[in-house]
């Protein structure tokens, strides 16, 4: 009688992945036939159902932070910081422009400076991928030397004339500073340069 109850109380064995099939089963017939994604791609679609859209007529700028100066304020309670962003922009055409903004923050410092660059930008001349001819650029107390170079030499440059050389779309170049290491004149040094170069045609039209 024993061996009867245990036979008929006992329960058959299921494997493990007919199992985990048969529970799948009612989630994916609610789901229309498919199985529950759990990759977390939920949130990137509605993101990107609510993004903005993408003008494809605008210019692409490339933008460059140079340097970010903190300042803090000594107040009654401690100190407050402020933040100021020198920021060089171009569309690597021969455009280039500075821009200079401050803020409590650093992104909007950063993005006070790119707006700022952006409306600042102004054409120099160029050469196929370096500059027509050697000319030297002023600011204050800095001073850059900008040479022409040979195809495959680079951009010879660091710091602040290196991005603004960069941005503007000058690929083979030599320079030297002469003057003071400050960024903010090393920059205005370097465009107030390319703003001096000019090409054979408009010297020959100057001359005549």
């Amino acid at each position: 009688m024993s061996q009867e109850i245990s036979e008929s109380t006992e329960k058959p064995v299921v494997p493990a992945a007919e199992a985990s099939a048969e529970t799948a089963a009612p989630a994916q017939e609610r789901r229309g036939g498919r199985a529950p994604r759990r990759d977390g791609r939920r949130g990137d679609r509605r993101n990107a159902r609510n993004a903005a859209p993408v003008d494809p007529n605008a210019p692409e700028y490339i933008d460059k932070v140079v340097h970010i100066n903190r300042c803090a304020k000594v107040v009654k309670g401690g100190r407050r910081f402020s933040f100021a962003a020198l920021v060089v922009s171009g569309d690597g055409k021969g455009n280039v422009g500075v821009g200079y903004g401050k803020a409590k923050e650093v992104p909007d410092a950063i993005r006070k400076g790119t707006e700022r660059a952006h409306k600042a930008l102004r054409p120099v001349c160029l050469r196929n991928n370096t500059i027509p001819h050697e000319v030297l650029g002023v600011h204050d107390g800095g001073e850059v030397l900008l040479r022409p170079a040979s195809p495959g030499t680079g951009v010879i440059a660091g710091g602040g004339v290196r991005a603004v050389l960069e941005v503007a779309g000058v690929k083979d170049v030599l320079s030297k500073s002469l003057g003071s290491n400050n960024p903010g004149a090393l920059v205005k040094a370097t465009l107030d340069g390319l703003l001096k170069l000019r090409t054979l045609e408009q010297i020959r039209a100057v001359r005549s």
